[in-house]
């Protein structure tokens, strides 16, 4: 690969003698390479920027799932002429590198993806929260309620020190945090419903940790999102929620070869690509698996084949 590059990384992931000596050897034919760190402060937004106005053919986020989204945002207002996005996964979730099949726990592995050249347009999802004047871009998926309190619940030291397995121990206290909510929905050009849950998921990628997929529709690059209301309520209806969830929209479907999803009273799945939400009381919010506050109204869409993706 012959191209300039730009990394942007996270000093607070990945020890840099470490990466420097893994890049190098992926890299050892290219002499144009350019380095941004991220800080507190900034996850990358002014680094991808510069590596944009520097001309890099590529830009290589290395870090979290925020370093990737906001590398990723970036890029993607670009147009015809952004430079391609290299991954080399350092996080809890790493849940766009999961879904793209990116390799994990080996960041030599990772850039010899990179460097094989081999790209994937994706989509990327935008999301306008309450007034806010911009838009926030999202790569996996977006959540309001209980996936966004158990973000809120989870210690962050025990993350560092277990992984996503912290998420499970902070499951119970979500629970009793999440409230069911009514709300009303519009997907695209379709009329407004009146909805009741306690978990709304919207997401461009379906796939989290533990091998559990909770959009079996969503493809990062069929131009469309997909949504997940969940209400369940009661030992019954959990058991039915996570029944459907692991076995009708998980184990069944791939040793079934079966395609359609299956939905139910407490677990209801749509699709488009445009979704306007609102909501009857400011709930928890989370973006691509980060705490993003509480809010009221959402107004979500698909921007097709916005990332040249090298997996």
């Amino acid at each position: 690969m012959s191209e300039r590059i730009g990394i942007v990384w996270n000093p607070t992931k990945i020890d840099e003698a470490v990466l420097r000596d893994a890049v190098s050897a992926a890299f050892s034919e290219t002499d144009d390479l350019q380095w941004w760190e991220t800080s507190a402060d900034d996850p990358g937004r002014s680094m991808a920027e510069a590596a944009v106005a520097a001309g890099c053919d590529v830009v290589i986020a290395v870090g979290g799932d925020g370093t990737v989204r906001v590398v990723a945002e970036v890029i993607a207002q670009q147009g015809e002429d952004a430079p391609a996005l290299g991954i080399v996964p350092q996080g809890t979730g790493n849940l766009l590198a999961r879904n793209l099949g990116i390799p994990l726990g080996s960041v030599p592995k990772a850039l010899t993806t990179i460097a094989a050249g081999r790209t994937r347009d994706i989509d990327m999802g935008w999301v306008r929260a309450d007034d806010a004047e911009a838009e926030t871009g999202f790569l996996v998926m977006i959540g309001s309620g209980l996936d966004a309190h158990m973000l809120a619940e989870t210690d962050d030291d025990l993350k560092d020190k277990a992984g996503w397995l912290a998420y499970v121990e902070a499951m119970g206290r979500a629970l009793t945090a999440a409230e069911t909510m009514d709300f009303t929905l519009r997907v695209d050009d379709g009329d407004e419903q009146l909805l009741s849950g306690h978990t709304l998921l919207i997401g461009n990628c379906g796939a989290i940790q533990g091998g559990v997929t909770l959009l079996p529709d969503a493809v990062p690059d069929d131009g469309r999102l997909d949504l997940l209301l969940v209400s369940a309520d009661g030992a019954a209806q959990w058991m039915q929620t996570l029944r459907t969830i692991v076995w009708d929209n998980g184990i069944r479907r791939v040793l079934a070869g079966d395609e359609e999803t299956v939905s139910t009273d407490a677990a209801q799945h749509l699709s488009g690509e445009s979704i306007r939400v609102r909501l009857s009381t400011p709930s928890a919010f989370e973006i691509d698996g980060e705490e993003a506050g509480e809010v009221s109204a959402l107004d979500v869409r698909v921007q097709p084949a916005a990332l040249r993706v090298l997996c």
